[in-house]
């Protein structure tokens, strides 16, 4: 809403199912007048056959475009009619992540726009409290699979949208990749979520180039379906691991991908430590926001830290362990010499916080959270 007040266009992308429209809706109650146009509906999308005709007529009032990207020359007609006359508040854009959606707006919309990321139910807004919170790591933050019937409506639901987001979001997207074909790739990215990026190693098993397997990750990235945590680039006279961490962003669609279907099954499953620690590392992308940079520390002798989080000269660590008892390993403590966080948290399912050492603490997720939102920018 405040950016509406200053800028002439906000542009909201996130994945689909995540309430883009929705957060769209409530927000143009508040300037009279508003239009909102589903390019998804063939009507709607026909009022931009001439665009600059139809939208110059409206320069009073709040136009929404919800999937932009179905509209893509749309963008420079927005730039010319933002110049002759500029004031916030003039269109307020949806779109599910498509790389040219991105890319299209910043080049004409430079100087025009502003951006901002609506991604699934993060633990700040739904605050879950005792077996509430497995049940949130296991199905996700989607609303529909969080807010399901039954444990089975909530697998079948994630089900659906993985088939939907293959067959039918990436072609609208221009993307012409075989969604049976995307699927292998996509499953076993879950089997090795959390681990080093080595597209040459996925590659050899699935039968396909390294710049092939580059590419899907890519097309699975500009999505939102999958994340990339870069390595710690800081000079510390080290010989630091240069690969990235991938990880599957939401943790329901992750355990879709391997049929795990309760909170049960997933604390048997041999992913379950890199699934928490995964789910935790996107709660820190949420709740800190992106004033904060993140990464992670990784060195040729074995010191190692899941995150390192940095804003200005300000850096914390975090460490993630499925354990009621967590005992960091060697390296955790060799990494917190080299990269001298000011605090440093061990984040497991415990019921309370205590310390391990004089600047580490083991933590629960839920106060994780509390203690960063003061933090968050």
């Amino acid at each position: 809403m405040e950016s509406l007040r200053q800028f002439p266009a906000v542009v909201l992308v996130g994945p689909r199912q995540v309430g883009k429209t929705t957060l769209a809706k409530t927000i143009a109650t508040e300037f009279p007048r508003s239009l909102h146009l589903d390019l998804e509906r063939p009507a709607d999308l026909a009022k931009l056959a001439d665009a600059e005709l139809f939208l110059a007529r409206l320069g009073d009032r709040l136009v929404v475009l919800d999937e932009v990207q179905r509209a893509p020359d749309v963008f420079a007609i927005l730039r010319v009619l933002i110049d002759h006359d500029r004031h916030p508040g003039r269109f307020l854009l949806l779109g599910s992540a498509s790389p040219a959606l991105l890319r299209q707006a910043s080049e004409s919309l430079a100087g025009r726009v502003v951006f901002h990321e609506l991604g699934p139910f993060d633990l700040a807004e739904i605050r879950p409290q005792g077996e509430d919170l497995a049940c949130f790591w296991e199905r996700g933050g989607y609303p529909l699979s969080w807010l399901a019937g039954s444990n089975a409506d909530s697998f079948d639901w994630r089900e659906a949208f993985i088939q939907t987001h293959l067959e039918r979001d990436l072609p609208t997207f221009g993307i012409r990749v075989p969604g049976l074909q995307l699927r292998r790739f996509w499953q076993m990215l879950a089997h090795s979520h959390g681990q080093l990026w080595n597209a040459s190693r996925l590659a050899s098993s699935f039968g396909v180039s390294a710049p092939t397997m580059q590419h899907y990750l890519e097309i699975l990235e500009s999505t939102y379906m999958v994340r990339r945590l870069l390595p710690l680039t800081a000079n510390l006279g080290k010989r630091l691991t240069k690969s990235p961490k991938v990880y599957i962003q939401d943790s329901g669609l992750l355990h879709c991908l391997l049929g795990i279907r309760s909170v049960d099954e997933l604390y048997g499953h041999p992913v379950a430590g890199a699934s928490w620690e995964g789910w935790i590392v996107e709660q820190l992308i949420r709740v800190l926001g992106p004033a904060w940079r993140l990464s992670f520390y990784r060195t040729a002798a074995g010191a190692e830290v899941d995150v390192v989080a940095e804003r200005g000269r300000r850096r914390l660590a975090f460490e993630m362990k499925l354990s009621t008892a967590p005992a960091p390993t060697k390296g955790f403590w060799q990494a917190l010499t080299d990269v001298k966080p000011e605090a440093a948290y061990v984040v497991a399912p415990v019921e309370m916080e205590y310390p391990l050492a004089e600047t580490v603490q083991v933590i629960p997720p839920a106060l994780m959270v509390e203690r960063l939102l003061p933090l968050a920018g």
